[in-house]
């Protein structure tokens, strides 16, 4: 693959990044940033790429890095009262299921998004996270499964 090639498939893959970015990080700056350094790595890492056809699937497997690799240095305390302030404010710019879904376990959450909102194959979220095929349908049913029983819980 080339660099125009790899250009053009950031340009197509930008949702798809973001919607990784934020199921593991909240802030948007952070997303921004997750994407900006998974893009910079792509680029110098791109002789690292084995096949094309699996592009899509090792950029984003660099965002969820990149993403973890966020997560590891903002490892920090904040007072409650900021924490408190930067939920109610975060929360109200999403809808109830977004709101649902980020409830769930990291690793279920990561498993919604791929496979529900960015439309990736049972197959291929295994690739991307490195887990067996099974392990991704396990998450899944838990996945509806806690997201039913909010919903009973809600209606009643």
């Amino acid at each position: 693959m080339k660099k125009e090639e790899l250009g053009q498939l950031i340009l197509a893959s930008e949702d798809t990044m973001y919607h990784v970015a934020k199921t593991l990080l909240y802030n948007d700056a952070d997303c921004a940033d997750a994407i900006q350094e998974a893009i910079v790595r792509a680029f110098t890492k791109l002789h690292t790429l084995r096949q094309d056809s699996y592009a899509r699937t090792w950029l984003i497997r660099i965002v969820i890095n990149e993403c973890y690799a966020i997560m590891r240095r903002q490892k920090r305390i904040i007072s409650l009262e900021a924490y408190k302030r930067e939920e109610t404010r975060q929360t109200e710019d999403y809808t109830d299921l977004y709101e649902a879904v980020r409830q769930l376990p990291e690793e279920i959450r990561i498993c919604v998004t791929l496979y529900y909102m960015e439309g990736y194959s049972v197959k291929e979220t295994a690739y991307i996270l490195k887990v067996t095929e099974s392990a991704v349908k396990n998450r899944l049913a838990r996945a509806r499964a806690a997201l039913r029983r909010e919903l009973d819980e809600a209606v009643t």
